[in-house]
């Protein structure tokens, strides 16, 4: 996967780079068959180049990945200076698909060094990369494919380099819920600090938390499956079977009992069985199959 890259720009070590006369291939004509890499050649005596170096390094980083940066000392690396024509620093080159196509001599204050990264962008047509993005969406795709654990592991991925990362922290806990992992997913829960936790990002996974605690062992799910059978208006029965029942993310059976209550006795226990249903929708999500399918069915008794 390639490097993760978040809100913020992307770790540092990742875009910038020192280097030298023997790493020059791999590290800029290489590098720059795939993104624009700058290459700031500079001495440690320059007084401009100490000036303008911490300016373009911000300014690669505000790019977010678009472009990367390599350093080379002149007093270093002297024959490739000479090879690349190089008579004074600060000189900076702009590398891209194995050739310069750009440069400047001299420091730039920073806003021409920001449009210097813009233009270079939009003349090779490289488009900010968002890699954090890309992988949020692999792990999506992930999750609706039914592969919570490929998804776990795409979003861990993300937080070790972005811990307060909100899609991914989320992503993380509904991958762990979904793959049956309920008490790894409350402990993550329990240690994400408080002011993450009350945001309303997380209600739903709060929502899921507490319906996956009301989980039964299938001898108890198999006993309160009995009394219904024996006793059809046992609300409260049926009401405990649809939640076990929804803990192990049997979804139809589950609604369909919560809506038998509902529509046998609506106002039944200060109305219920119908908080618990919107719960469901909750967990599930709005555009969920499940969640359409029986809110239409729930609108129907409602307004029968």
């Amino acid at each position: 996967m390639e490097t993760l890259i978040g809100e913020s720009p992307a770790p540092k070590a990742d875009l910038i780079k020192d280097s030298n006369q023997q790493e020059f291939a791999q590290d800029v004509v290489k590098a720059s068959m795939d993104q624009p890499v700058l290459v700031d050649f500079w001495a440690p005596w320059c007084g401009p180049c100490k000036q303008m170096m911490p300016a373009l390094e911000s300014a690669v980083l505000a790019a977010k990945g678009a472009v990367k940066l390599v350093k080379i000392n002149i007093d270093e690396n002297q024959m490739l200076a000479s090879q690349l024509r190089v008579q004074s620093v600060p000189t900076v080159y702009a590398f891209y698909q194995g050739q310069p196509v750009d440069g400047f001599n001299g420091a730039l204050p920073p806003s021409q060094l920001t449009q210097f990264i813009e233009q270079l962008i939009k003349k090779t047509g490289a488009e900010k990369a968002d890699p954090v993005a890309d992988a949020l969406e692999q792990a999506t795709l992930a999750l609706e494919n039914d592969d919570a654990l490929a998804a776990i592991s795409i979003y861990s991925q993300i937080l070790e380099h972005f811990p307060e990362n909100e899609a991914a922290l989320v992503g993380l806990l509904k991958s762990q819920l979904a793959a049956k992992m309920t008490e790894e997913a409350r402990d993550f829960f329990e240690q994400l600090p408080e002011e993450i936790r009350t945001k309303p990002e997380f209600s739903a996974i709060i929502t899921k938390l507490e319906l996956a605690a009301q989980s039964l062992d299938s001898t108890a799910v198999l006993e309160l499956r009995r009394k219904i059978e024996q006793t059809p208006s046992d609300h409260q029965t049926r009401y405990e079977l649809a939640q076990a029942l929804q803990a192990e993310d049997n979804r139809e059976e589950a609604a369909d009992h919560l809506l038998y209550i509902i529509k046998t006795d609506r106002s039944w226990n200060e109305d219920a069985a119908k908080v618990q249903l919107l719960k469901y929708f909750e967990a599930w999500g709005m555009k969920d199959p499940m969640t359409v399918k029986a809110r239409s069915r729930l609108a129907a008794i409602l307004f029968s």
